[in-house]
């Protein structure tokens, strides 16, 4: 017999929220509404809301994979485990990625080291093409484990050549991380013909129709004289942005931000797309005033 809820039944199994830490400004762009004086105020969360199933998604090289890993960075150096299954790169790949980051953002190494477990589904065509036997071993690794956070790169990689099972396979891995009550981050990828700044991934709306939350991770290459003017970048240059499309958990930044991938391969994210337009536009509309000039 199917079984119903009273709603005061769900108070106790009712998750808090709170943010879990990205070591990003995104941490302070989800935010909660709370009651001070007869008014009501935003108030940051800090990071991901806790036990949400967050999906990365964007076109190639737009940074979705260094988000992921600054994200794993963060709360490995915060002492939480964090499991990552790599889909896309081989596991030693995937080391070498986050000693890097660990060094540039100033973290313990040695903790990040013992925090972090990974599966590699790269070079396991049982892992890749078999979600229960993928299940089962990330179901070991949480229990052996303690884990808390689980990051898979990319959920694309496991409907690859069967997108009509999208929907299918990534309710199976939402559902499984909210039995096993993680925060997560699912990385899924576009195909070309998919517009760049829609939540749209491989498979459809698959993913986005199913987890908490999507955010969306762009990159326009400045070619043009109009676009020098507009964004005060040299011709050949890349404008990246990033945004939260939406959250079904808490409040957010609807906002495009402008972000930068710092030579050091860290997230950077700098302003509200609006507000760096103002701010460099003046500088690109004097750059192509010397432009005209010396033509």
């Amino acid at each position: 017999m199917a079984r119903y809820y009273e709603l005061r039944e769900l108070e106790s199994k009712a998750p808090k929220l709170f943010g879990i830490p990205t070591g990003t400004k995104l941490d302070e762009m989800f935010f909660k509404i709370e009651e001070e004086d007869g008014k009501f105020v935003k108030k940051p969360l800090g990071g991901l809301p806790y036990l949400s199933i967050m999906n990365l998604t964007g076109v190639p090289d737009s940074g979705k994979s260094v988000l992921a890993e600054q994200f794993a960075v963060t709360q490995a150096n915060a002492g939480y485990r964090v499991l990552f299954v790599t889909v896309e790169s081989p596991a030693n790949f995937l080391y070498t990625a986050l000693k890097h980051k660990s060094e540039a953002m100033g973290a313990d190494f040695s903790k990040v080291e013992e925090n972090i477990v990974v599966i590699d589904a790269s070079e396991s065509d049982e892992l890749r093409e078999n979600p229960k036997a993928l299940l089962d071993t990330m179901a070991y690794a949480i229990r052996e484990k303690k884990v808390t956070n689980v990051i898979i790169d990319s959920i694309t990689g496991l409907y690859e050549h069967k997108e009509m099972m999208a929907r299918q396979i990534v309710r199976q891995f939402f559902n499984f991380l909210k039995k096993w009550r993680q925060t997560g981050i699912f990385v899924s990828q576009k195909r070309s013909a998919q517009a760049s700044e829609s939540a749209e991934a491989a498979g459809g709306l698959a993913v986005a129709h199913i987890v908490d939350g999507t955010i969306v991770l762009d990159k326009k290459l400045v070619e043009t004289r109009w676009d020098v003017s507009l964004y005060g970048l040299p011709i050949g240059s890349v404008l990246r942005t990033i945004r939260i499309d939406g959250c079904r958990l808490c409040g957010h930044d609807s906002r495009t931000w402008v972000f930068e991938i710092t030579e050091f391969g860290t997230i950077d994210i700098i302003a509200p797309l609006s507000e760096f337009i103002k701010r460099r536009g003046r500088i690109g509309e004097e750059k192509q005033e010397k432009i005209e000039e010396v033509e």
